[in-house]
């Protein structure tokens, strides 16, 4: 099982970060990718997963949230982070309408200017889109042929949605989204339709605890150590093995990632 889409720099973390990774190990996991979503956060997150070489990397980017803190020095960070050897990927760039803490023009200025950069250094992108499809696909679908590999993460959106994502080659995470008997509904319905080696599976920690586990943490807090549960659910959903299904998750995590 490989986790590829942790918020290890996270304040609910701040306590005990060291053994959240423990456990994640102990639970199976064994990889994960600690996600960047600002200039300041991606240096954390650089910094976290070189306390873990080898089990832990990271990526280094600006989330649509902060693209109005995107500026000349950002991208300087960014490209510095982008040569360490735990940095494996631009991200989590993207565009969410959803909420708009940055203004759409902001985020689409942001968004292209981090693609540019993933293409002139041959980064995979790690992407994030919420009620912002086709904004995102026409901004994203002229970068493609310059990208080595592009994984939208936290996948939940509708099939037709799928199918485009599908169609232009991107990697497809999916978390505990998918064990939400509100919300997950019509995302369950989509798993078979994802091809084994474009499915990747995350946590989105400490986000998104999935709904129907048992007992719940008392902290309602999600952790990596979760994510077997999560593979169980998709594994059920698709018809597959759950085990077969962590190592083809882990080996697609391994191989788009360049581990």
């Amino acid at each position: 099982m490989f986790d590829i889409g942790v918020n290890l720099t996270s304040t609910q973390f701040a306590k005990d970060r060291k053994q959240v990774v423990k456990r994640a190990r102990d639970a199976g996991v064994n990889g994960i990718l600690i996600t960047g979503t600002n200039a300041l956060e991606s240096q954390q997150a650089q910094s976290l997963a070189l306390q873990h070489p080898g089990y832990c990397w990271s990526t280094a980017g600006v989330h649509p949230h902060h693209a109005s803190e995107w500026s000349g020095e950002t991208e300087t960070t960014l490209r510095r982070l982008a040569e360490m050897p735990q940095v494996v990927a631009i991200g989590e760039c993207g565009l969410d309408f959803n909420r708009n803490f940055s203004e759409p023009e902001q985020q689409a200025y942001a968004f292209n200017a981090q693609l540019e950069l993933a293409a002139e250094l041959s980064l995979p992108v790690f992407l994030h889109c919420r009620e912002a499809h086709s904004r995102f696909i026409s901004i994203l679908q002229p970068w493609l042929p310059r990208l080595p590999a592009a994984v939208l993460h936290c996948f939940t959106g509708n099939r037709q949605e799928l199918e485009d994502c599908l169609a232009l080659g991107l990697s497809i995470g999916i978390t505990g989204w998918v064990c939400d008997e509100r919300r997950g509904l019509e995302l369950r319905e989509l798993m078979p339709l994802i091809p084994a080696d474009r499915l990747l599976l995350e946590t989105d920690a400490p986000w998104l605890l999935p709904r129907d586990m048992r007992p719940r943490p008392a902290s309602r807090r999600n952790e990596p150590c979760f994510l077997p549960h999560i593979v169980g659910q998709v594994a059920l959903l698709r018809g597959d093995d759950a085990h077969q299904l962590a190592e083809k998750t882990a080996e697609n995590a391994r191989r788009i990632f360049r581990l």
